[in-house]
């Protein structure tokens, strides 16, 4: 990319990688987030961003160094017991008139699985009050509240393409998602959803256990289904994700289709219903529709359900691994 000295350049960064999030940097530049997913955001500055599949980040860079060429750099990073391969991928960062060789070949990015870095940089993440985006309306007295375990879970494999007596597959509260053959809105128009899904997504997990603690003797089967939760025009709502250690554990990314949501709280361990809202931040969330749930712990989602339709949550990076809101 070729750029003039002393000019600002506004990046869009898209990850549109399947599995992992992503480490992005320009070497020797400052990197200004002033946007995600389409929102607007308090603007701040950062060595590198971190950004999940799916989502979107707008950046600021000036071009106020040296006369030279840059790497810009970029490496997964994954807090899983089955991380991927950690590749760095580059590109150069060019000021028009440069000669010779690159100025800083030394990339500092932050390591693979390093989880300081990536809950440095989005715990800065705040709502910025600009009139380009919405009216600030975090939902504060919640009408259907959702409590969601994510994890990696067996069930028995018995085809004739199996090489070992398990496959994984990702779960919601349990439930492993599975696609059915007729349009799930058309059949809840034409009331004719027998056979398609069902309307009893369990809003708790069904078992509760120590989420973030060893796991080993846990039986890991899970059920497959179509099940949706059905909220009511204009409900407010609340979900929580948590992370478990079930599987391969570590972080995911969570998109909501058809909707944005405030990011309220994140923390770490189990959610605790009684203390952990009294953290949340109520002031100035951002408004997203892709969200980061930090590894062994836990995020909290607000919205209103203003858009009538059929959406899946989901996260990324395993088939299988949808919920269904009406």
């Amino acid at each position: 990319m070729q750029v003039d000295y002393e000019k600002a350049y506004l990046f869009r960064i898209i990850n549109a990688a399947m599995n992992e999030p992503k480490f992005f940097t320009i070497t020797n530049h400052s990197l200004i987030l002033v946007a995600q997913d389409a929102s607007y955001v308090q603007r701040f500055a950062s060595d590198y961003i971190l950004i999940n599949p799916g989502q979107t980040m707008d950046v600021l860079v000036y071009a106020n160094q040296n006369v030279g060429q840059y790497y810009m750099a970029t490496r997964p990073f994954s807090d899983s017991s089955a991380p991927p391969v950690d590749f760095i991928t580059t590109g150069v960062f060019q000021y028009t008139n440069s000669e010779g060789g690159l100025n800083a070949s030394f990339i500092t990015l932050p390591a693979r699985n390093d989880t300081n870095a990536t809950n440095n940089f989005i715990s800065q993440i705040r709502n910025a009050n600009v009139t380009q985006n919405p009216p600030l309306n975090v939902p504060t007295d919640i009408d259907r509240r959702v409590y969601i375990a994510i994890a990696t879970n067996t069930m028995p494999c018995n085809t004739s393409e199996c090489l070992v007596l398990d496959r994984f597959v990702a779960s919601l509260n349990n439930v492993s998602f599975v696609f059915p053959r007729i349009d799930i809105l058309q059949a809840y128009y034409n009331s004719s959803t027998n056979g398609v899904f069902t309307e009893d997504f369990p809003l708790y997990p069904p078992v509760f256990y120590d989420f973030t603690g060893n796991l080993t003797d846990l039986n890991t089967r899970t059920n497959l289904g179509t099940r949706a939760v059905v909220v009511n025009y204009g409900e407010a709502v609340e979900i929580v994700l948590q992370a478990t250690n079930l599987g391969a554990g570590g972080s995911h990314p969570i998109h909501l289709h058809g909707f944005r949501f405030y990011w309220v709280g994140t923390g770490f361990g189990n959610f605790n219903n009684v203390t952990d809202p009294s953290t949340y931040n109520l002031v100035d969330p951002p408004l997203i529709n892709t969200v980061h749930v930090v590894g062994e712990g836990w995020v909290a989602l607000r919205f209103f359900a203003s858009n009538p339709g059929k959406f899946s949550f989901n996260f990324r990076t395993l088939e299988n691994s949808s919920a269904l809101f009406l």
